[in-house]
């Protein structure tokens, strides 16, 4: 069993037994992480945790152990719990893993594709060209998620969601610095033309590109400050 499959079990095993208490600090956690309000290398004691969100110690381990598994959260037998860093290195295993994942999920989608689908995904990327910077990674994954559904592959697409969060948190802190949005778009606009003509090879290229360069760019900006 894969790294990310142990972690998708035990996401479900833990929320089984927990509820939506685990899922709730989980949720409130990566968002404020993803967003900056949380910084690389905060602390993040137990206690405040518990009487932050009005639980138990236990869920809280439970939660923090989670994020770990997401590549949040460090845990130290020492120090404690703490945001995990910025990485260059992270960024470019996340993007990575992005390129096998969603090139997969595309190609099995493909086939199944509606007009009416590549219609919502193109509405989507009409709102990202109107959207403040901050709601960019929202919609991004947004966009990709509707070409990709009809793969009907709940792992994979679990998976691909996960990425897409870990990578959320890079772009939150650099994409308005970034002069990417108008290549970004245009990259859209090419894998929306491929999805229609359901040239699978051009569409797997196109978002492959896609993928990596917006990679190449974080790991540049990333290396700059």
């Amino acid at each position: 069993m894969s790294n990310v499959e142990k972690v998708t079990e035990m996401h479900g095993r833990v929320l089984r037994r927990r509820g939506g208490t685990v899922a709730d600090i989980v949720s409130g956690l990566r968002h404020e992480i993803i967003s900056g309000r949380l910084s690389p290398g905060s602390p993040l004691r137990q206690e405040h945790l518990a009487e932050r969100f009005k639980a138990s110690r236990m869920p809280v381990r439970d939660a923090l152990r989670l994020l770990e598994g997401e590549g949040f959260v460090q845990l130290d037998p020492n120090r404690g719990a703490r945001v995990a860093p910025i990485s260059v290195d992270d960024v470019q295993e996340i993007f990575e893993m992005r390129v096998a994942a969603e090139s997969l999920a595309l190609r099995i989608a493909l086939p199944e594709l509606s007009n009416m689908q590549i219609d919502r995904a193109a509405a989507v990327q009409d709102r990202i060209e109107r959207a403040p910077a901050s709601e960019y990674g929202m919609l991004n994954a947004a966009f990709h998620k509707t070409l990709y559904a009809p793969a009907a592959r709940p792992r994979l697409l679990s998976h691909i969601d996960m990425l897409g969060q870990a990578a959320n948190r890079y772009l939150s802190m650099t994409i308005a610095t970034l002069d990417y949005a108008s290549r970004s778009n245009a990259e859209h606009h090419d894998l929306l033309l491929a999805c229609r003509k359901r040239d699978e090879g051009r569409a797997v290229s196109c978002l492959v590109m896609h993928i990596e360069t917006a990679g190449k760019a974080l790991v540049s900006s990333l290396e700059a400050s």
